[in-house]
């Protein structure tokens, strides 16, 4: 069982070192929605239904944009920064 965490430890750093903005996606998601939860004392007369959409509206757009700008630093990195191995 130890090894099988290993492995997906070893997996999650791996892919977080290809696209470095899956773990800032999930950071700033986590985030997000910790602030928001700790908002919810204050949130006046504000219905609950109306705060949790806000709260999942800013969580999913700080995801997209996260992945957005991953993508394009993959497509910078693979086609205007040209790897090592094209100039060999």
């Amino acid at each position: 069982m130890s090894l099988s965490v290993e492995q997906n430890e070893s997996k999650f750093l791996r892919k977080a070192k290809e696209n470095p903005f899956v773990p800032v996606g999930m950071a700033g998601f986590l985030g997000i929605v910790g602030y928001r939860l700790l908002k919810m004392r204050s949130r006046g007369d504000t219905k609950m239904s109306v705060h949790l959409i806000h709260m999942r509206v800013a969580a999913q757009g700080f995801v997209v944009g996260a992945m957005t700008v991953g993508v394009l630093f993959s497509m910078y990195r693979d086609f205007f920064a040209k790897p090592s191995e094209d100039k060999k």
